[in-house]
């Protein structure tokens, strides 16, 4: 039986991103396994991203994420140290928020007040301020809208991902294709992992970067995570009559958000019926469109009345149903199985910093540069959700 250091299941961008991490904190390539049930990558999350990035968030925790996100994404090639790196190009067009209540509206200063504290570029703006800078909308019934000025917008993800996977395989990692069966427990730590093709690997670590099957991963070592597959959309159209300028990510109270993509645009939202799907469930409701999307879209920018559909997809969350958050960091018991899971949407552009946090715990045993502890498994043992409400 082959031994590892480390053991990542799941080779996407969040796997990817532990790998390389663990090599630039030292680790020998030759010492960490990724399996991988998918080469391809052709139906991952990471795949089916919208590649978006905000520091728009309600929780501390996420907005600092997200700044470390930004501050990668815009200085790529340097943090790398490798002239065969991209610099990807990070497209600011903004979030925008609107609030159709005056709860809603309360919510959103309280976030945003928040946000700016650590240095977001967020501002809040009244209709008719949004009104005069984009008077292609139509904001009848908002009460209050959030900007994000910076470091907000679409980024070429599939680019740090392929350099990610092909920085850490070009060192030694080793990329096995496979499907992760049985976790052996020898008293309360990992021992080895049966893959279903009957072989076994032994490991001081076992990284859980199982995406939407995550939950799966860690019942085979007796572990509950409240991580569960849920179904997105996304829809890909041209307008007959082109805005006149970059639309940010609007985030409208009825659940659907629009944004540029290109020299078109791009619609998501979530199903009317949000449950839990099988993680092989790409089947696209057609009816959401006509009846939810195109509706809400036209309804706030009437350019929008008219407009060709190209092309839709379904994606999945790994959703966190106890809060939204992610789950990194040891399991209390287990403690050399580690969860970096349940991302509910924000993978991507959180990737840089779990990455970073899973090879700092593993090389150091604590979180260095960024404390994640208000996102371990403790909250889920205890039961006490640490609740981010800015969740698309």
């Amino acid at each position: 039986m082959q031994h590892y250091d480390v053991v990542i299941v799941g080779g996407a961008m969040m796997g990817s991103s532990v790998a390389w991490h663990l090599l630039r904190a030292g680790v020998p390539g030759q010492r960490i396994l990724i399996v991988e049930r998918d080469p391809s990558y052709e139906d991952a999350s990471t795949s089916h991203s919208n590649s978006c990035i905000r520091q728009q968030f309600t929780t501390e925790v996420n907005i600092r994420i997200s700044l470390y996100g930004a501050e990668v994404v815009r200085n790529f090639r340097a943090l790398a140290d490798d002239p065969e790196a991209p610099q990807p190009r990070l497209q600011e067009f903004g979030y925008l928020y609107l609030a159709g209540s005056e709860a809603a509206a309360a919510n959103l200063a309280r976030a945003q007040a928040l946000q700016a504290g650590l240095g977001a570029g967020t501002v809040l703006m009244t209709p008719e301020e949004v009104q005069a800078a984009y008077p292609f909308y139509d904001l009848s019934g908002i009460h209050l809208c959030s900007l994000g000025t910076r470091d907000e917008g679409y980024f070429d993800g599939a680019a740090i991902f392929d350099h990610w996977r092909r920085s850490a395989r070009r060192q030694g990692v080793e990329f096995r294709q496979g499907e992760v069966g049985e976790v052996t427990l020898a008293g309360d730590r990992v021992a080895s992992v049966g893959l279903t093709d009957g072989s076994r690997v032994g490991c001081d670590w076992l990284v859980n970067a199982a995406g939407p099957r995550a939950a799966r991963v860690a019942a085979m070592a007796g572990l509950q995570l409240p991580v569960e597959p849920r179904k997105r959309y996304t829809y890909v159209f041209d307008a007959e009559r082109p805005l006149p300028r970059d639309l940010p990510l609007t985030v409208d109270p009825s659940g659907v958000h629009v944004r540029t993509d290109g020299t078109g645009y791009m619609a998501g939202c979530k199903p009317v019926e949000d449950g839990p799907v099988d993680p092989d469930d790409f089947d696209i409701d057609h009816t959401l469109w006509e009846e939810m999307v195109w509706p809400a879209i036209a309804a706030r920018i009437p350019s929008f009345e008219a407009i060709r559909l190209r092309r839709v997809w379904a994606g999945h969350y790994a959703y966190n149903t106890l809060d939204q958050n992610a789950v990194v960091g040891p399991h209390d018991r287990v403690e050399n199985f580690l969860f970096v899971n349940g991302f509910s949407g924000h993978g991507l552009q959180q990737a840089p910093a779990m990455g970073r946090g899973i090879a700092e715990w593993i090389t150091q045993g604590r979180w260095a540069t960024l404390d994640l502890s208000d996102l371990s498994y403790a909250r889920i043992a205890a039961g006490k959700p640490l609740c981010e409400l800015a969740v698309i």
